[in-house]
């Protein structure tokens, strides 16, 4: 198995980041609440990420298989919220309403708990709440997800629910029940300061890299080392499966200027394989190939060897 497949596709890698409660805690800080901390690390739990359900209104069944990226509940006060955080490399033009959806079964979820919950105890006692399956005083939880999107190209799909109807007279907008999504462009994202380093320097070196600001990182990290799974995180923002690869062989952290050189290095490289076997497909000699390529031929030769495996 590669090592990219070893360590998994970049879902797997951002769950992973994300799944720190120190990382996960300054996302919603920082990005929903202004810097203000009213998300405690330590009052962060791990939920079930699968929302799947079956709607059901009177003979009509359907079954919606969902799994949401990260969720937790932060304990607040008495009671607790629920947050979630869905990761997107691509636009996606109904993306409020995907993130809309994801909300309303967390909330189906938790209403079926609660009549689950009723019918064993037996303590429903009105009408409305035998009909309803819940009591009067029983209350949800509230939900709050955050899209993060990841790439260099600027969001422009919807931003709400809004945005995916068409234009309404003003009578109907103001009677319109809108639903907001809460974006998180990477590329966009300097006007953030995150209190947790990891979360700051994968945001902030992932923009340099984006406006190919090399200078910036080096300014930025200097020769220090950065967490493994902070440079296999950069590699997703990025979309460099070089990086990824680089972050994951590292040990005890990696150094992200001298990876850079690296990448630079290996890239050039690849280029030249990937060249030397489109050459060879198209019926190429070998000494012709090497000759373009400015390379020996024991070297194209072993590139050609091991194309089933790279």
């Amino acid at each position: 198995m590669r090592k990219t497949e070893l360590y998994g596709k970049a879902d797997v890698i951002f769950k992973t980041f994300w799944r720190q409660n120190d990382r996960f805690a300054s996302l919603f800080n920082t990005v929903i609440f202004g810097g203000k901390e009213v998300v405690k690390p330590e009052a962060l739990e791990e939920m079930d990420t699968d929302i799947s359900n079956t709607l059901t209104f009177g003979k009509y069944k359907e079954t919606l298989a969902r799994t949401r990226d990260v969720v937790k509940k932060a304990v607040y006060g008495i009671g607790f919220v629920v947050m979630g955080i869905e990761n997107q490399q691509e636009i996606h033009y109904a993306m409020p309403l995907r993130v809309m959806i994801y909300d309303s079964l967390g909330y189906l979820k938790e209403f079926q708990e609660i009549v689950k919950h009723h019918r064993k105890t037996g303590d429903l006692s009105s009408t409305g709440e035998f009909l309803t399956g819940m009591c009067q005083e029983d209350r949800l939880h509230p939900i709050i997800s955050i899209v993060i999107y990841y790439n260099e190209s600027p969001w422009d799909g919807p931003v709400c629910l809004k945005d995916m109807v068409i234009k309404m007279p003003r009578e109907i907008e103001q009677a319109f029940s809108d639903y907001k999504m809460n974006l998180l462009q990477v590329s966009a994202s300097e006007q953030y300061q995150f209190q947790n380093e990891d979360v700051q320097t994968a945001f902030e070196t992932a923009r340099y890299l984006y406006q190919g600001a090399f200078d910036k990182v080096q300014k930025q990290l200097g020769n220090r080392k950065i967490p493994s799974d902070v440079g296999a995180m950069i590699g997703v923002m990025t979309n460099s499966r070089l990086l990824i690869e680089e972050a994951m062989e590292s040990k005890g952290g990696i150094d992200m200027c001298t990876a850079l050189e690296q990448l630079e290095k290996k890239g050039a490289q690849r280029a030249k394989k990937e060249m030397a076997i489109r050459l060879s497909d198209r019926g190429m000699e070998l000494m012709e190939i090497a000759g373009i390529l400015d390379e020996k031929e024991e070297t194209v030769k072993e590139w050609l060897k091991k194309r089933q495996t790279d």
